[in-house]
């Protein structure tokens, strides 16, 4: 880990980490190495990435990004004692959202209109649930 090097940056105003960001891998031959050496794609899931790695042969020129935290701004400027005064829709302390009552169990109606079926250990293996479609949902109201 000490021989990996990256572009990094941050901002911080008054020791408040508000964002940060770095310089995207541009290199074909870095990005072919991470993806074969470092994340042990197979071939076949490489193959999927051949357009970017192709693209980047290219001469695709050094480009980053930064992701700012407005929530974080906005809690300094108004001088909030919690991120959670400012942000229009907070978790609660243990990740619930109060307004939105999730996370929640799904119902059967809600796994069978996405066609997910879910296994436990009692049945090992459950039957398809029944996809559907706007007409039928529909027809079943």
């Amino acid at each position: 880990p000490a021989k990996v090097h990256g572009q990094h940056y941050d901002i911080v105003l008054n020791g408040v980490e508000l964002g940060g960001g770095s310089i995207r891998v541009h290199d074909p031959a870095v990005q072919s190495y991470i993806f074969k050496d470092i994340l042990e794609l197979s071939p076949r899931v490489q193959d999927g990435f051949s357009h970017l790695v192709t693209a980047l042969g290219h001469g695709c020129p050094p480009h980053g990004g930064i992701a700012l935290g407005l929530d974080r701004l906005v809690a300094i400027l108004t001088d909030s004692a919690s991120l959670r005064d400012v942000i229009a829709f907070p978790k609660s302390a243990n990740g619930r959202d109060l307004f939105m009552r999730a996370p929640a169990v799904a119902t059967k109606e809600q796994l069978a209109e996405y066609g997910i079926c879910v296994a436990t250990p009692g049945n090992g293996s459950c039957k398809q649930p029944t996809i559907l479609t706007p007409d039928s949902a529909h027809q079943a109201k």
